[in-house]
C-alpha cells in the first residue's frame, strides 16, 4: 500500500512540469522505490512531490494524467482525495477503526460528488456501492466511491 502512495508521488514532479507519462517513461517508476531504508525512500519522494506543489505558479496548467488531462487545481484534489480513501483502507488493513474528520470527509465528498461518474467511467472507481442516505458520511463517500463501508480484510 505505501509502495502505491510512493509510485503515485514520484509522478507529482513531472506531471506538475506538464510532462505526459510517455515523455517521461512509463516505466520510470516501476520496481522498488522505497530501498533498503522505507521510510527515509518515501520521505524524499513526499518531499520532492510536496517542492513540486509549491513550486506550481499555476494552478490551471494541464497535467497529463494516465486517466486523461486535467488543470492542476483538479489533480490535486484527485490525488488528495484518493490518499483520503487509501487512509481508510489502511486503517481497516492495520485492524483500526478509520476516523476521518469530518471536514475532511465532506470536502471529499462535494468533490468527488460531481465527477464521481465520469471517473467511474474511466476506471478510477468501480460501481457505487449502495449505502441508505441516513448513513454516516464516510460510509455515503466510500459507497460513492465503490467500496463496501463493510468491508474488512
Amino acid at each position: 500500500m505505501i509502495d502505491y502512495h510512493a509510485y503515485d508521488d514520484a509522478w507529482v514532479p513531472d506531471m506538475l512540469a506538464g510532462r505526459t507519462m510517455d515523455e517521461v517513461g512509463r516505466a520510470k517508476f516501476d520496481g522498488d522505490l522505497l530501498g533498503a531504508d522505507p521510510k527515509a525512500g518515501f520521505a524524499a519522494i513526499a518531499k520532492a512531490a510536496c517542492a513540486a506543489a509549491q513550486n506550481l505558479d499555476d494552478l490551471d496548467r494541464i497535467v497529463h494524467c494516465s486517466f486523461g488531462d486535467f488543470p492542476a487545481r483538479e489533480y490535486f484534489w484527485q490525488i488528495n482525495g484518493f490518499r483520503g480513501l487509501r487512509a481508510h483502507d489502511l486503517a481497516r488493513v492495520i485492524g483500526v477503526e478509520p476516523n476521518l474528520p469530518d471536514e475532511l470527509v465532506q470536502g471529499m465528498r462535494d468533490e468527488i460528488s460531481p465527477n464521481a461518474e465520469e471517473w467511474r467511467a474511466i476506471g478510477v472507481f468501480p460501481a457505487a456501492v449502495p449505502v441508505p442516505e441516513d448513513a454516516p458520511l464516510l460510509h455515503r463517500l466510500l459507497g460513492l466511491t465503490g467500496r463496501d463501508p463493510a468491508w474488512r480484510p
